[in-house]
């Protein structure tokens, strides 16, 4: 911690250090010559900027020669040039059309910067981090490039090893709205039911996004629902996909973990390659179409060997799953006269993934000894198939911008099991199994309207518009010997994971229709206030109408204040409403049968549980934007977030409970779990730090960056039936309020050192995760003390088409906290925590730019 206190002590005192490079000056108008007041000029890839003044003026000092200015103003054209040592820099900007304007999420004005929103928005360059970082797929570049944003790799969790959990300022996973382009992504058609990450969530998948296919990731940490719709509770993720022509770029990625804890001498393990390319089309004048196809490959990680005898142990494999994932994405824009475009993207990715269960020893009931002498570790095998396509126009009819759109999303989960058996059938039984699956489809057909008044004010923008949106879940059904059991002595189904009965097998469809309108006015050239408004129905629960005001002050300018108040909702999932699954388990020797019964079956009426509803939200944030000098940026946000009945998946109920034993009995259910809107609330408030100093030293340039999430999550009562009062415990115990809590981690802290000179580079970054509480099995706290985590990677440009950069995650090898591996919730000695279990990762990159 000294480390850290000292660092942010080094970052304020820079501000008195001012750059030596270059000193800018020049004028930004419009296209007749009227200055325009206000204008943002920022050095791009810093936090160094200013603003024009009254006659339209700026003054800037850059890091060196030949940076890269932006400048940019509400209702104009952003514009990019490099200085090529050039001191004087005049711009005239163009009126903004629709055909080329700069989309930020949070704002509906075609051209609002990410710097002069009411809300805090993050703008991540991922041509720029993925140079810089060994991690390969988008949750794992965001997990350490924003601070709010925390994503774990489970393991022994089911479907959860194949698609790993995301959420914002400690959220769930199914409350974080995705969008690609502007456009909303469909979700996984995964719900985690294992698990210490987003247990009863569903999620989007952002790895079946290849990070080669993205210009920039835009994050808006604030709810968004009378925005956006449905999910935006804690913020949006807009991922923005490339746009470059006439360059063919080719990257080569490879890396492994440094061993431990393996029970043989292997040095290295967990071997991480990708390989991707892209290359764009001009199409007419100012069309294009540009194409990306990305492979990459995961093997295991074992760390299992924590214990001294296998007595203790619970899984002889522990680790990351074995993935296999190849995506071929697309990006295109058509122009269609000099007003309207015709503009299509999407893709698909294939995924296989190979993730071991729980160990089945030689001599547990559960493995017949002539088939496995020494026991057997189950194996879930996945195929995961997503696509996804959209299609619209976008174009300007009298002064009006008009974008009409369709989007078809499509996900598939496939589940097999192999190295397994059915203790049921015997010796005869077959050693792998297809175990079934479910799937999930969205369509969306939106139509957005808007305007920009200059003189209204000083600029005002009306946009309004609707979406129709229609969903599908299914749930087949495996094969016969996956799920069945053959005789009642022993366990029935595939071992490791049990295949979906005919009795699971649904198929449910439901529909909604939103509208909204949103005004965003610069009352003064100080003062913005954002207004809107959103009604949304569904076919399946009824309405709900969400509004939000963001405000926006310039005190000076170097000083703004901005702040907002929301209320949103989410919609229970399809899966969280119709997911069925039985399984046998067996208590104290004896089969039971075990019901995950949907929110319409039997069982949930008999026990009178209500229909699930919307989770609702109230939101509030205030913070505040600051360069108190050259080179320097400090952003502060504070947040308040309160989401109502909750939903959750609730404990096992079982036959022999006095109020209730007899209802299961005479509906020939053992156990019955469901899901419903458990938890009365959940308050989350926050803070999230953002300092950013850039500056001159010796013959390169210093960037220094620190980046801060702090969190403080309570949980309210829970809400039972009358059948089940006085049945808390059950209905959401310890360990389950602790894995709750334990998604909005106390802190997370991102110092990071950049320097540059000439063809090299270096990044040295700290990241402290902070500290964690989880109930074990024996409901005792196993306390995760905070740890640091150390990366980095040194980068060098052969030429302007060549670099190389090499480097290590956690190079000091850096573990959480060992605890007994019976009693967590992975069967490992770590639950999964925000900084892993692997280790060390070395890893190297070429890329190629032709």
């Amino acid at each position: 911690m000294k480390m850290i206190y000292k660092t942010w002590l080094f970052v304020f005192l820079s501000c008195y250090c001012h750059a030596q490079g270059l000193q800018i000056s020049g004028k930004v108008t419009d296209e007749k010559g009227e200055p325009l007041i206000g204008a943002s000029v920022v050095e791009k890839g810093t936090g160094n900027g200013t603003v024009t003044d009254g006659s339209g003026t700026y003054s800037l000092a850059v890091g060196y020669s030949n940076a890269t200015l932006v400048v940019t103003y509400v209702g104009y054209n952003k514009v990019e040039r490099e200085l090529n040592g050039i001191a004087s820099q005049d711009f005239a900007l163009s009126d903004a059309t629709v055909l080329n304007q700069v989309t930020v999420v949070g704002s509906r004005n075609l051209n609002r910067s990410s710097t002069d929103t009411p809300a805090p928005v993050d703008v991540i360059d991922i041509r720029e981090v993925t140079t810089k970082q060994g991690q390969l797929d988008v949750n794992q570049l965001l997990q350490f490039a924003a601070p709010s944003f925390n994503s774990n790799r489970q393991t022994g969790s089911d479907g959860a090893d194949h698609v790993d959990p995301a959420s914002l300022r400690g959220l769930g996973p199914d409350q974080t709205l995705v969008l690609i382009n502007g456009k909303r992504r469909h979700q996984s058609a995964l719900v985690n039911l294992f698990g210490s990450r987003g247990r009863g969530n569903t999620g989007t998948d952002l790895n079946a996004i290849p990070a080669a296919a993205i210009e920039r990731i835009e994050i808006l940490r604030d709810g968004a629902a009378a925005q956006y719709g449905s999910d935006a509770i804690a913020g949006v993720i807009n991922i923005v996909l490339k746009e470059s022509t006439d360059q063919l770029t080719v990257n080569a990625n490879a890396g492994m973990f440094k061993a431990k804890y393996r029970f043989d001498d292997k040095k290295f393990d967990g071997l991480n390659y990708n390989i991707n390319a892209n290359y764009g089309l001009k199409i007419a004048k100012k069309g294009f179409v540009n194409l990306t196809a990305d492979y990459n490959s995961r093997d295991h990680t074992n760390r299992a060997n924590t214990v001294a005898s296998e007595a203790d142990l619970a899984r002889r494999q522990y680790g990351d799953p074995e993935i296999r994932n190849a995506a071929i994405y697309y990006n295109a824009k058509i122009p269609l006269g000099s007003n309207f475009q015709f503009y299509s993207f999407g893709g698909l990715n294939e995924r296989s993934g190979d993730a071991y269960a729980w160990t089945r020893f030689a001599d547990d009931d559960r493995n017949i000894p002539s088939v496995y002498p020494n026991g057997f570790d189950p194996i879930i095998t996945s195929k995961i198939k997503d696509r996804s396509v959209a299609a619209g126009f976008r174009g300007v009819w009298k002064s009006w911008d008009i974008d009409l759109s369709n989007t078809y999303g499509f996900n598939k989960f496939h589940f097999g099991v192999k190295n397994s058996l059915n203790r049921s059938l015997g010796e005869r039984s077959q050693t792998s199994f297809d175990a079934g699956g479910f799937q999930l489809g969205q369509n969306v057909t939106n139509l957005n309207i808007s305007r920009f008044y200059k003189n209204i004010m000083q600029g005002l923008n009306v946009a309004f518009g609707g979406e129709f949106r229609t969903e599908r879940y299914k749930i087949f059904a495996g094969e016969e010997a996956s799920y069945r059991n053959y005789d009642p002595q022993f366990a029935g189904g595939s071992q490791g994971f049990p295949g979906y009965s005919p009795a699971d097998v649904t198929n449910h469809t439901r529909s909604n229709v939103g509208v909204y309108v949103d005004l965003e006015a610069d009352v003064t050239k100080q003062f913005l206030i954002d207004v809107a408004g959103r009604f949304e129905r569904y076919s399946d629960f009824g309405s709900t109408l969400n509004g939000k005001l963001g405000l926006r002050y310039k005190v000076t300018d170097a000083l703004a204040l901005r702040g907002s108040v929301s209320t949103g909702f989410r919609a229970p999932s399809l899966a969280q409403k119709y997911f069925n699954s039985t399984f046998t388990n067996f208590v104290n020797g004896q089969p039971v049968e075990v019901l995950l019964a949907n929110n319409n079956s039997a069982v949930t009426k008999a026990l009178g549980i209500p229909e699930l509803k919307q989770e609702t939200s109230q939101n509030a944030s205030l913070g505040i934007t600051f360069t108190p000098a050259s080179g320097l940026s400090v952003t502060v946000d504070g947040y308040y977030v309160k989401v109502k009945d909750r939903v959750v998946l609730t404990g096992q109920f079982s036959d022999d409970d006095e109020d209730i034993g007899a209802l299961l009995k005479d509906l020939r259910v053992g156990k019955a779990q469901f899901f419903t809107n458990a938890l009365e609330y959940t308050t989350t408030k926050g803070l999230d730090v953002i300092v950013a100093h850039s500056m001159r030293l010796g013959v390169g340039r210093l960037s220094t960056t620190v980046a801060a999430n702090f969190n403080w999550m309570e949980l309210g009562p829970v809400n039972t039936v009358p059948k089940l009062a006085g049945k808390e415990d059950i209905y959401f115990d310890e360990r389950e309020r602790r894995f709750v809590l334990a998604s909005a981690p106390p802190s997370k802290i991102n110092l990071t050192f950049d320097y540059s000179v000439s063809k090299f580079s270096a990044m040295l970054r700290f990241i402290r995760f902070g500290e964690i509480k989880l109930a074990n099995w024996d409901y005792m706290i196993d306390t995760y003390s905070p740890k640091v985590q150390t990366d980095l990677t040194l980068n060098y440009k052969f030429t302007k088409n060549v670099s190389l950069s090499i480097g290590g995650s956690n190079i000091l090898n850096v573990y959480p906290d060992k605890f007994q591996p019976a009693l967590t919730e992975s069967g490992g000695a770590w639950d999964p925590v925000q900084m892993g279990s692997n280790g060390t990762f070395f890893f190297t990159r070429l890329g190629l730019r032709f």
